[in-house]
């Protein structure tokens, strides 16, 4: 049976990547933030739980066997103003070089780290494994300086690397402060809408198990030295998708569009190049946004 260990597994990703292994018969190792509630969301027969912070990686010594492949997700400082927080994000650097040790430690001959789109910074063309990078702020440098420093790491312990750069991933464990929860919150409980920018911008977004078989079709079939960009493929101005959600909850709630201005930093067109993830794993995404938000506020 394969063993597979995961950082950051009661995340949305990382739940839902917990629940792809154990329906695959994999068995799973998840570290987890200590005391975490949402530790219930990945409760399994095949799943054993270590509980420790990030910073905590090294003092993991005692391990209940080896392992195979090696999943990183666990991240400080994703949202907001912590994206900025320069120390956080050197930390973050150093956490990820610790994963890369525990790896080792534990047997695995694979390591996969979760990179962002961050990574890119403002950028028009569709992004993949050869698109320029030129991060905007520390987080997406932070996360870029990771998947370089792993990568040799990993060489250096004689481990496979692979770097993903993931998207914009929704659906249920999703963070309530991105656009799509926020929203789907505001009107459902309080019937109105929140307040947008034009939503012009062309956005590109995942439900969260595709991202999850993603990952693990990657851990099955990707290729040493890779870097895949983790998204759906295709990009639809962001009104669109705000008006899916209305559509969905109540047709009659008037949206606030072109309320907001456009954030200077924020990126404009988000898309993804996913033609070297589909060549080598198979991955093709089965979930339609119609879909996935359906499903999404069913779970709300």
């Amino acid at each position: 049976m394969q063993k597979i260990v995961i950082t950051g597994a009661t995340g949305m990703i990382g739940t839902n990547l917990v629940k792809e292994l154990v329906k695959k018969n994999k068995k799973v190792l998840a570290i987890v933030r200590p005391n975490s509630p949402k530790i219930k969301n990945i409760k399994h027969p095949l799943v054993e739980i270590i509980q420790a912070d990030l910073n905590e990686l090294q003092n993991i010594t005692s391990f209940p066997e080896t392992y195979d492949t090696f999943f990183h997700l666990g991240w400080e400082g994703a949202f907001g103003n912590s994206r900025n927080d320069i120390n956080m994000q050197m930390k973050n650097i150093s956490y990820s070089l610790e994963a890369v040790k525990l790896a080792k430690k534990l047997g695995c001959n694979i390591f996969i780290g979760t990179g962002s789109q961050a990574e890119y910074g403002r950028i028009g063309e569709k992004i993949g494994q050869n698109t320029q990078i030129n991060p905007g702020t520390a987080d997406g440098i932070a996360r870029y300086c990771s998947g370089k420093m792993t990568k040799i790491l990993a060489d250096q312990l004689g481990m496979k690397h692979i770097w993903t750069r993931i998207l914009s991933v929704y659906g249920p464990y999703d963070n309530e402060s991105t656009l799509i929860m926020s929203s789907i919150r505001e009107m459902i409980e309080n019937h109105q809408s929140p307040e947008y920018t034009k939503g012009e911008q062309l956005w590109d977004y995942l439900y969260v198990e595709d991202a999850a078989r993603a990952l693990y079709l990657i851990g099955e079939k990707g290729i040493n030295g890779s870097t895949y960009c983790i998204g759906s493929g295709i990009s639809k101005p962001l009104y669109q998708y705000i008006e899916e959600i209305r559509n969905q909850i109540d047709k009659k709630i008037p949206l606030k569009l072109g309320a907001r201005k456009v954030p200077r930093e924020q990126i404009i067109n988000l898309r993804a190049d996913i033609s070297n993830l589909t060549e080598d794993t198979g991955f093709i995404p089965t979930t339609n946004f119609h879909e996935g938000i359906q499903k999404t506020i069913q779970w709300q």
